[in-house]
């Protein structure tokens, strides 16, 4: 049996997870904000704790950075039902256990309990916020958030792979703001677009003299980045007489300028790519020692056809932005969803930013999407919904979605839960609201949000 501490502002949802925590044969103590939470740390030994993210007050940030300040702190897991990227990196850098969004099931409850008492926390500082953000709730991406705030404060090399579009570099910024190095420079070298020629002296630098037309001296991209971060994007498409060159600076700390002499660097290096380097190395393209000295952490951005969840969000992210005021409709949202993307997140920015030029009024519907071939359009044409608000017609699109999921599926709710980026028991959940047949399925016990 463990002590298990559930801060929560909410009665309903403070008593509801005690009576979960009991039946699985646990010690519950419930706080009802973080001066109470704090209080009961002074008077138990407490094994774990489930912390909500919202609550007035001392919020669950601001509590587990206190709690993880304590000797010995125990594992923590933060509560939301409203998960975003800020919040979810931050929960993992300042040292939560996990990041969980209600509806949470008992099963995962207990799965994730179970792991938290046997592995416990790993100890961390807590550090002033960063203010990169990578939109978007999928579990995929939400992966992708954890691992960043897992490795923020740490001085490992990163290799971010994923498809052309994927937010690569948006990732290596988020992994900068949020670590140690936030305060020093980030600096972005695309490789493909440099010619190999010239690609020495922009990382290495070189002195003023040392060929013709060097009428000055040039710092180079690795002490441009003394201190801070250096990205290596699409490092794949880097010369091979390069690579060897990085290699070697990534193993002695050093350059040498153009011309000049050697000097000590102090950059954290990040490198991306969508190459399948795997491949590139069978075929003698890319170094199989640099590929090892790069990946010491890998992290994988899904396409953004793995990551349905995250389409309509993120179109209504690059709206809002705009500040023009303009919505999307629900055939608009629908068409958005049945498309491909093949140019993933950065397609689907330009056009969002396009139809916020070209759309007259704020309304944006299905047929302005006609700018996008693909056959999504046409089918969201023929779905015989009104032109309303998003808000008001998204029960409409989530049963739309959820019924083509099964049954593409064959009734597996599981299946469809993956397909669909949500965990099983919210899959439940939506289907019981939505009147969907839940009769053929034993019911789970699921603790509803309330926030």
């Amino acid at each position: 049996m463990a002590i298990i501490l559930v801060v929560d502002d909410d009665p309903a949802m403070r008593e509801t997870l005690g009576e979960a925590l009991t039946d699985m044969g646990h010690e519950a103590r419930l706080a009802d904000s973080g001066a109470t939470a704090l209080a009961a740390l002074e008077q138990d030994s407490i094994d774990a704790a489930l912390v909500d993210l919202r609550m007035p007050g001392m919020d669950g940030l601001e509590l587990l950075a206190r709690i993880r300040e304590r000797p010995h702190a125990p594992p923590v897991a933060v509560l939301t039902a409203h998960a975003t990227a800020h919040n979810t990196i931050e929960a993992m850098r300042l040292g939560a256990f996990d990041h969980l969004t209600k509806p949470i099931g008992r099963e995962e409850l207990a799965r994730v309990l179970t792991t938290m008492l046997a592995v416990g926390a790993e100890q961390r500082s807590p550090q002033a916020a960063g203010g990169s953000e990578l939109v978007g709730s999928s579990e995929s991406i939400r992966a992708v958030q954890k691992a960043i705030g897992r490795l923020a404060d740490s001085e490992a090399t990163v290799l971010i792979t994923g498809e052309t579009g994927t937010g690569k570099e948006l990732a290596a910024r988020a992994i900068h703001d949020h670590g140690q190095r936030a305060r020093f420079p980030f600096v972005a070298v695309n490789c493909a677009a440099i010619p190999s020629e010239l690609m020495e002296t922009e990382l290495f630098g070189h002195v003023k003299g040392a060929f013709s037309g060097a009428v000055r001296d040039r710092m180079g991209a690795f002490r441009e980045a003394q201190g801070g971060t250096l990205f290596l994007d699409e490092i794949g498409d880097m010369d091979p007489a390069m690579q060897a060159k990085i290699l070697r600076a990534l193993q002695e700390r050093t350059v040498t300028p153009v011309g000049g002499t050697t000097s000590a660097v102090d950059a954290r290096i990040i490198a991306a790519t969508h190459r399948d380097l795997a491949q590139w190395i069978t075929e003698g393209r890319f170094r199989e020692d640099l590929f090892y000295r790069l990946n010491v952490v890998p992290i994988h951005l899904p396409a953004l056809r793995e990551r349905l969840a995250d389409i309509v969000p993120l179109a209504e992210y690059f709206l809002a932005r705009s500040g023009s005021g303009k919505r999307l409709t629900a055939s608009a949202a629908a068409a958005l969803i049945r498309y491909s993307w093949p140019g993933n997140v950065r397609e689907l920015k330009n056009a969002m930013d396009r139809l916020d030029v070209t759309v007259h009024g704020n309304v944006i519907d299905a047929a302005d999407l006609a700018t996008i071939k693909h056959s999504a359009s046409n089918d969201a044409r023929t779905l015989d919904w009104p032109d309303e608000d998003l808000p008001s017609a998204t029960l409409r699109l989530e049963e739309l979605l959820i019924r083509r999921a099964l049954a593409s599926c064959d009734g597996n709710r599981a299946e469809a839960a993956r397909l669909l980026n949500i965990h099983r028991q919210m899959l439940y959940t939506k289907m019981k609201r939505l009147g969907i047949d839940v009769s053929d399925e034993k019911t789970p016990d699921v603790l509803e949000p309330d926030e």
